[in-house]
C-alpha cells in the first residue's frame, strides 16, 4: 500500500463517521479562581459536519484509493 491508498482509506472512514454521526460533541471546561474558591463551568458543544462535506470526502477518498492502486506502466 502506498501513501495515497492509505490516505484514501482514512478519508473514507472519516467521511462515513461524519455521515453517521452528523458531527462531533465535546465538552469545554473553564475554571476561574475567585479568592479561595475555584469556579468551574463545563459546557457541551456540538460541531456540525454538513452531509455535503462528508459526501465530498467519501468521493475524494474513493478516488485516492483508485489512483493509489493503479499500477504505472513501466
Amino acid at each position: 500500500m502506498n501513501g495515497m491508498t492509505i490516505l484514501g482509506v482514512v478519508l473514507i472512514v472519516l467521511a462515513l463517521v461524519g455521515l453517521a454521526a452528523g458531527g462531533l460533541t465535546y465538552k469545554d471546561k473553564d475554571t476561574t479562581d475567585l479568592g479561595p474558591i475555584d469556579i468551574t463551568v463545563t459546557e457541551k458543544k456540538h460541531l456540525n459536519i454538513p452531509p455535503a462535506l462528508s459526501i465530498a470526502g467519501l468521493v475524494g477518498g474513493v478516488l485516492l484509493v483508485v489512483a493509489g492502486t493503479r499500477r504505472r506502466g513501466v
